[in-house]
């Protein structure tokens, strides 16, 4: 036995030599062995439940560029967190997932809190999933884990250990280092290049992988050699392109005939990071029929070979952006006329969305970072509160309902010197509003602020567009937000009055602690799917 450790100390010094020292979890009777005087130089950050304590990893994550390190109980714990399980997958978002087991001596005889075939449970919104055949090869498996997290494109990973694992001996793991970047083809590259420089009027479409590699800069250094119009790509999950830049021109719709109509006056399509293309209603995307030359930066080898059409060039965008802007002739194209910028919105009674959007970007500091649930009110919100400041912008990628308030208590306890703006509809609060209560226990400089329009919004305004009337389960009468949160220790203001809007959303803004902001919107079917 000498030289021998156990595999808690083993896994404890692993996470240590990784800088990974926070814990987000809910614990249960088979963490027990594994937080068992839990050490000092460890943080542990308690979720009210499971779904939440994933998604406020998942912004801890996104936030910090860091794999985050969950604990959750077995079987129906990992149930409760599939939900923000899913939304990391399509968040690209490195989390190592480790959850209980019963004893393995109880497990041939289906114990209680046992599950079974407990690697299969998350599958496939896990890059990889292990229960360990021996306790001596959990500190391993988490290790692999963690490198697979953060191999591009990163994603959540998951590790079973059964609870007598943690006491039993194992020999210390030696740490290992594997790049989790890939360089693109070199002659791709160059062919794209030169496709470029032979178009007329080229434009750019870009999406989250290249606020998520941070490359912002360089993306944009990309676009202005080129001198080409930048789209941001449709349900875009951070701030892909400088929103004030004179080269954006607008976001893309989840339409195929929205998007294809966006694309129609240009003669070559460069996608960076971003899928070809996210739909959400079916139609014909003819863009992919005229024969125009596409070319697709990516790291996610999935949304590469899934494209319709183009060609696809694989690679972290830290090489292959700087590359392909190497690679260009100088050119000297005339710019795009600039962007028409939105018409500031008329206050009026009931107070409309636009409106309070536009007094929130002007009550928020100017290093905020916006976390958005709000789905009905995201073309209000992209016409009133323009990013433009690289890490200031997170929402899912999934169109799952309960990620961005436990999400925003992840960012702003990556971020605690900066204020963090959790935007969410009312619907979107109900399905993790215990999330505020992990903000008051840490006194995140959060603010929350629910657009309350008395129901879910993005669902009337599809049933609008499909021509379809009388859905039940829409309206959400009776909600006091206010009273919720107070009931977690969270300060709260409710808005009726346009009048009283400044006043509460400055103090919101202002506050040392967490406070909630719930406003009293006018109900009114907003359009989801609009032209760029």
């Amino acid at each position: 036995m000498n030289g021998m450790t156990t595999v808690r100390q083993a896994v404890l010094d692993l996470l240590r030599s990784l800088g990974v020292t926070t814990v987000f979890g809910n614990p249960g009777s088979t963490e027990m062995p594994f937080l068992d005087r839990f050490p000092g130089d460890f943080r542990y950050i308690l979720g009210l439940q499971e779904s939440c304590v994933v998604g406020m990893a998942d912004g801890y994550a996104r936030a910090s560029g860091q794999a985050a390190f969950v604990n959750l109980h077995s079987a129906a714990g990992v149930g409760h967190a599939l939900g923000n399980v899913f939304t990391a997958h399509r968040n690209q978002a490195p989390l190592v997932i480790t959850a209980g087991q019963q004893v393995r001596a109880l497990l041939p005889n289906q114990p209680f809190l046992g599950a079974t075939d407990a690697a299969q449970f998350p599958k496939p919104y896990v890059k990889f999933s292990i229960e360990p055949a021996r306790a001596e090869d959990v500190p391993a498996a988490i290790a692999q884990a963690h490198r697979i997290a953060l191999r591009k494109p990163c994603g959540p990973t998951f590790v079973s250990i059964p609870a007598d694992d943690w006491a039993r001996p194992c020999a210390p793991l030696v740490p290992r280092i594997l790049s989790p970047d890939s360089a693109p083809d070199p002659a791709l590259i160059a062919e794209a290049a030169r496709a470029l420089a032979a178009s007329r009027r080229p434009v750019l479409v870009a999406g989250p992988e290249v606020d998520q590699e941070g490359i912002g800069p360089a993306f944009v250094a990309l676009a202005e050699a080129i001198g080409a119009p930048v789209l941001t790509s449709p349900f875009a999950s951070r701030i892909a392109f400088p929103e004030d830049h004179p080269l954006f021109a607008g976001f893309l719709a989840a339409a195929p005939q929205a998007v294809s109509d966006a694309l129609a006056p240009f003669d070559c399509v460069l996608v960076v990071g971003a899928p070809v293309f996210t739909f959400h209603v079916a139609g014909e995307a003819t863009v992919f029929g005229r024969g125009v030359p596409i070319f697709h930066l990516t790291a996610d080898d999935a949304t590469a070979a899934s494209a319709p059409a183009g060609t696809s060039i694989l690679g972290s965008l830290r090489f292959s952006v700087p590359a392909l802007t190497a690679a260009l002739p100088e050119m000297q194209r005339t710019p795009p006329p600039p962007r028409m910028a939105a018409t500031p919105p008329l206050p009026a009674d009931p107070i409309p969305a636009a409106w309070l959007l536009h007094r929130l970007h002007l009550a928020i500091p100017k290093n905020t970072i916006l976390v958005e649930e709000a789905p009905s009110h995201r073309p209000a919100m992209q016409a009133q509160m323009p990013r433009s400041r690289w890490g200031s912008f997170f929402t899912m990628a999934s169109g799952g309902l309960g990620y961005s308030l436990p999400a925003a208590v992840g960012v702003a306890l990556a971020k605690p010197d900066q204020r963090v703006v959790c935007l969410i509809g009312d619907g979107s609060m109900m399905y993790s509003p215990q999330a505020l209560w992990t903000a008051v226990q840490h006194r995140l400089r959060l603010t929350t602020v629910v657009i309350n329009n008395g129901g879910y919004g993005a669902m009337r305004s599809i049933g609008q567009a499909m021509q379809v009337r009388d859905i039940p389960g829409i309206d959400l009468p009776g909600l006091d937000f206010v009273r919720i949160a107070e009931g977690m220790g969270c300060p709260g203001l409710r808005v009726t009055d346009p009048a009283r809007l400044d006043a509460a959303l400055r103090e919101a803004c202002q506050a040392e602690g967490p406070m909630l902001v719930e406003v009293v919107v006018d109900a009114a079917v907003p359009t989801l799917y609009h032209k760029a």
